[in-house]
């Protein structure tokens, strides 16, 4: 029983780090039609602007990751601006941005060095690690339970954005159909811009989320990328809802993996899972067929 109790506080644990990356990188896909190779720096740069603001600025612990997911999505403005608003409309954007971005990337990454060093760093926003409660005869900390209670509220939050306000229906009829979408008069531009915040803000929250329980370096976000992306092409690039559910369970089965072989077979059972369901479904598990006619 404690085994199968440490299998479930694990896997909704590493689930709610993945849906928060793969969120993201799943919101601007479905919008624009882009991989954004450089969603890993924002997640570091957020992680990284939470520790200065609490740090350096001496704020309080939890005005760290409010100011983090403000920057971060004004980045995200900045990178649709000064890139990606200049070439969406031209022939061959869904492979030029990828080179773009990862141009940015690695902007971002030597900026990030130049400024913070390359030694890692403890993230500080979060409550005590020592702190915690029982389940059985396993200690959870409350950290955990931080991380799983903000990654459960974007998600919402997110949820409702698209659902029930102007801005998400905006988004989805963007998604569904540009071309659709402009000739009923929605500002497509405003939408992408949007978008890019939006992808901004949550890139914020998930470095912030995966650096209080592990350290903050400058090239920590390519691994929660990496899974982000495993995680979109599971649960269908561009299906939000998707997204979250095959997070939890990839998340899920990781942790049996890791348990059940060791920690350095939990990723490449990832990398098989992803092989089986693109051989299964090549739009993703909860993706939808599409049919172009010529």
């Amino acid at each position: 029983m404690e085994s199968v109790i440490q299998v479930i506080v694990s896997g909704l644990l590493l689930g709610a780090m993945y849906a928060v990356s793969a969120v993201g990188l799943s919101l601007i896909w479905g919008a624009l039609g882009m991989l954004n190779m450089a969603h890993g720096s924002l997640l570091t740069i957020g992680a990284y602007l939470c520790y200065s603001a609490i740090v350096q600025a001496g704020l309080p612990n939890g005005l760290g990751l409010p100011i983090a997911m403000i920057a971060s999505g004004l980045l995200g403005l900045v990178i649709y601006f000064a890139v990606v608003h200049w070439m969406y409309r031209r022939q061959g954007f869904e492979t030029n941005i990828i080179l773009a971005t990862i141009g940015l990337a690695m902007v971002f990454e030597n900026v990030v060095l130049k400024i913070y060093g390359a030694y890692p760093v403890a993230q500080p926003f979060g409550v005590d690690r020592s702190q915690g409660f029982q389940i059985s005869t396993v200690f959870v900390p409350w950290q955990n339970f931080v991380i799983i209670a903000v990654s459960a509220a974007l998600m919402i939050a997110i949820a409702l954005i698209l659902r029930a306000t102007r801005m998400g229906r905006a988004i989805r009829a963007t998604a569904q159909s540009r071309e659709a979408a402009l000739l009923m008069g929605v500002p497509v531009g405003l939408v992408f811009a949007q978008v890019m915040a939006l992808g901004g803000v949550v890139a914020a929250v998930s470095g912030v989320m995966i650096s209080s329980i592990t350290t903050l370096a400058p090239p920590m976000g390519y691994d929660p990328m990496m899974k982000a992306f495993i995680v979109c092409v599971v649960g269908g690039l561009g299906n939000v809802p998707g997204a979250f559910i095959a997070a939890f369970l990839l998340g899920l089965i990781e942790a049996i993996v890791q348990f059940g072989a060791g920690t350095r077979f939990g990723y490449p059972a990832l990398l098989v899972l992803v092989i089986i369901a693109l051989l299964w479904r090549p739009y993703g598990v909860f993706g939808r067929r599409v049919v172009t006619r010529v």
